[in-house]
């Protein structure tokens, strides 16, 4: 769930170590959003837990946020790897790989490895109970039929429903 962010990663001429990315959205507000290493992020806006994800990576001095702009101050011998993938999945909040819970299936299965409807559902008391008692289920006492539903519409007052 969620969509990944478009990152354009463009490295300092004039200042090596700086990294700026720009993305094809905005992070931030109007206000410049700073972090530092060794200082604790706090809060729970996008910004923070970007900056939270780029620091916990390690190799990283500073993370500077100001609209659709990231930039980042790379501690000395280490390099920008990785940093662009961090940010395009700021948005993403399930990955790719499905988890399964272990367990459920083998639950609701027969000796011969098949679940039955009832089994699998677990609605074969409820259905032999309303049977039993000669009365239709809830669902489809509550459903009107055609008839009922064009009566209630050309009664006076219209749609049946309450108006006052």
């Amino acid at each position: 769930m969620g969509q990944p962010i478009v990152v354009v990663e463009k490295p300092s001429a004039a200042n090596p170590g700086v990294v700026r990315f720009e993305t094809n959205r905005a992070l931030s507000g109007m206000g410049h959003e700073r972090y530092r290493v060794g200082e604790e992020v706090r809060g729970d806006r996008p910004t923070d837990e970007l900056a939270r994800r780029l620091l916990d990576r390690g190799g990283i001095d500073a993370v500077h946020v100001n609209g659709s702009i990231v930039t980042i101050d790379l501690e000395k011998g280490h390099d920008a790897a990785g940093v662009r993938e961090i940010i395009e999945g700021l948005y993403i909040h399930y990955p790719d790989e499905a988890t399964t819970v272990e367990g459920t299936a083998d639950e609701a299965t027969t000796d011969e490895g098949e679940a039955t409807e009832g089994e699998a559902t677990g609605t074969d008391e409820v259905t032999a109970d309303v049977a039993s008692e000669g009365e239709a289920a809830p669902a489809e006492a509550d459903v009107p039929t055609d008839t009922e539903a064009a009566a209630d519409e050309s009664a006076p007052g219209g749609g049946g429903g309450d108006t006052g």
